[in-house]
């Protein structure tokens, strides 16, 4: 779907893009095509896309043999999908793909997620993600450059954060392409990126990894104060100072200046005992 094609379906269901929905079409076609080559998408591959729009990614998706489940917030699209794109391989969900039960939706068989977000819900859908018992095996997102930055960034650096060290502990992040606004219709006020994240092979246990997302989040929400105080006013002083003594991690320390494995070494330190005992 070009521009031109783009504004007449607008025109046919009396939809104006919205801004608070972050609704930014994408109709550069060798964009689109370049997003299905960076995701390697294969015959039978199951993929989950939030915000389709027009269908223009999810069109191609399907072409390529793959099996799309895609969620629509906007009914008008949701309609014009059903009417539209009718393919054996297609399910549209139309909800909220925020509130959408995911784990419902694609089980425990292996899956990827695809697609254009919409800058209103991008983080918020990748912590979900996350948050899955079975979290994708594949992630690539068109996003702000903004955002894509931040989830993969490293430490020391003003763009990391918890969510950086929560989607790296599970996936390998690379910034794969920056796009410039001219491409979407309208144009955003911002640059985006094409991001794609690989499902590690070696990831902590479950336990960790709930455990370490608490921690993270604490530590980050004063990241201008020293972690040992932060951390230690929340769980307790002693056992904050016993764990960064046995890691020989300065008390004074910002969070941004641990790796993701430092957190990792961290959670497992402090909650040694919580997690051998949720592991019995």
């Amino acid at each position: 779907m070009n521009q031109t094609q783009l504004l007449q379906a607008l025109e046919k269901i009396g939809m104006r893009p919205g801004r608070g929905l972050g609704q930014n079409f994408l109709t550069d076609k060798n964009l689109l095509e370049s997003i299905v080559r960076i995701a390697k998408i294969q015959p039978g591959d199951r993929i989950l896309e939030a915000g389709p729009g027009f269908g223009a990614l999810t069109e191609l998706m399907l072409q390529a043999g793959a099996k799309v489940w895609s969620i629509e917030f906007d009914h008008r699209l949701a309609e014009y999908l059903r009417q539209n794109l009718k393919h054996e391989n297609f399910t549209l969900i139309e909800d909220d793909a925020v509130r959408t039960n995911l784990f419902a939706l694609m089980g425990r068989e292996p899956f990827s997620s695809v697609a254009n977000l919409p800058y209103s819900i991008s983080s918020i859908f990748v912590t979900r993600l996350l948050e899955l018992p079975n979290p994708p095996q594949k992630m690539v997102f068109m996003l702000q450059k903004e955002m894509a930055m931040r989830l993969a960034a490293v430490p020391g650096i003003k763009n990391y954060g918890s969510l950086s060290v929560r989607t790296q502990l599970l996936y390998d992040v690379k910034i794969a392409k920056t796009v410039p606004p001219e491409v979407f219709t309208p144009p955003p006020e911002v640059d985006s990126a094409i991001a794609v994240f690989e499902l590690k092979k070696e990831r902590p246990a479950p336990e960790v990894v709930r455990l370490l997302n608490g921690l993270v989040k604490v530590a980050f929400a004063q990241r201008r104060k020293q972690l040992g105080k932060v951390l230690g006013n929340n769980y307790g002083k002693d056992l904050v100072a016993n764990a960064f003594a046995k890691l020989n991690i300065p008390h004074e320390i910002r969070p941004e200046k641990l790796t993701v494995e430092d957190f990792v070494r961290l959670t497992e330190t402090m909650f040694a005992d919580k997690i051998a005992q949720e592991q019995k």
